[in-house]
């Protein structure tokens, strides 16, 4: 996305999606404040962002929020992570897609089952409700593939 032709986002919060007419107005969203704290850039190079495939996906017995995702992270072996995003996304439309993972978080068990690291999503407030979006990336970038 990109500004408005003439437009600063602080001042008229709408971006033009490009390469189509839809504009997106962001004059009714809150986003929770920056930290003031800050890290320093070893401790940022501790976490280890990798493109990650699903190849699988389906909701946890039991729970109304939590997914259960396969993916493929580029290392042979498939990688199991929870996440709580079932009231945003179904998990067949996530099938094959392609995201971001923190992938060396230490391993928490959720409804019984091990997540072996985070899937990266984007979170927000929109008149007073809740919205989520995975992060999804395009899809000519391989698992494993490590951003930074």
């Amino acid at each position: 996305m990109k500004p408005l032709d003439g437009e600063k986002p602080k001042k008229q919060p709408s971006f033009k999606v490009e390469g189509s007419d839809e504009v997106i107005d962001f004059s009714k969203v809150k986003v929770e404040p920056l930290m003031e704290d800050q890290i320093d850039f070893d401790t940022f190079c501790e976490a280890d962002f990798r493109a990650v495939k699903v190849k699988a996906c389906e909701a946890v017995p039991k729970s109304k929020k939590l997914l259960q995702f396969t993916l493929d992270d580029g290392s042979g072996t498939d990688r199991t992570i929870l996440s709580g995003i079932h009231k945003f996304y179904e998990p067949e439309e996530l099938v094959g897609r392609t995201c971001v993972a923190i992938v060396n978080l230490a391993p928490r068990k959720m409804m019984g089952i091990e997540s072996c690291g985070m899937l990266i999503s984007a979170v927000h407030e929109e008149e007073g409700e809740e919205k989520l979006h995975l992060l999804i990336l395009d899809d000519h970038i391989p698992a494993g593939a490590k951003l930074c």
